[in-house]
């Protein structure tokens, strides 16, 4: 999976590193928060959607935990990232295939925001089970499929936001779109009550 969501682009294409295509990715991002579940174009054929990610929300002043070894060395590098463990890490980048045998960091009532944002690499945003999903910004409700995603993982992430405001932030990445699940965010499996 990490060879698809993160090869190198060919010769002579944009940079993710360039700042016109990290702002770019940034809006989208705030368009992806702002619209909980809503599916949102992110990468291209020559810059997966991880890369503009990781490229995007992570540098030198942040720390990152990446587990599965989904982000090789010379990522690591340009990133300028603090390493550390995932239940220490700001951000967590893992595939959706295997669930955590860790806990992130949930924050604490005086500072929910050190809550760690979880990045999961998925095969696609547009098959696979379906979730019913609702709370703040979302229009009554909205269905999300999700392929490529351990079950498992719903029901980890429904008990690191149990005590709102602390919990986590997740971030669903395809090879060319994202999807975002604040903590405020509900999820339900499709024909569960």
């Amino acid at each position: 999976m990490s060879d698809v969501l993160l090869a190198a682009p060919p010769q002579g294409t944009p940079s993710i590193w360039q700042p016109a295509t990290q702002q770019q990715a940034f809006r989208a991002l705030l368009d992806a928060f702002a619209y909980p579940g809503r599916v949102v174009p992110l990468g291209t054929a020559h810059a997966p959607a991880l890369r503009l990610v990781l490229a995007t929300l992570i540098d030198a002043a942040t720390t990152l935990a990446d587990p599965a070894g989904l982000v090789d060395a010379d990522e690591l590098r340009r990133l300028g990232a603090r390493t550390t463990a995932p239940d220490e890490a700001q951000f967590v980048v893992v595939p959706g295939t295997h669930p955590p045998g860790w806990s992130p960091r949930l924050g604490t009532l005086e500072t929910p925001e050190q809550g760690a944002t979880v990045i999961v690499a998925v095969e696609t945003l547009d098959a696979g089970a379906a979730w019913t999903l609702s709370g703040p910004g979302i229009n009554g409700q909205t269905q999300l499929r999700v392929s490529g995603m351990d079950p498992l993982w719903w029901s980890l992430r429904a008990g690191w936001n149990a005590s709102f405001p602390m919990g986590v932030d997740l971030l669903l990445v395809s090879r060319q779109h994202v999807v975002a699940l604040p903590r405020t965010t509900r999820a339900q499996i499709q024909g569960e009550h």
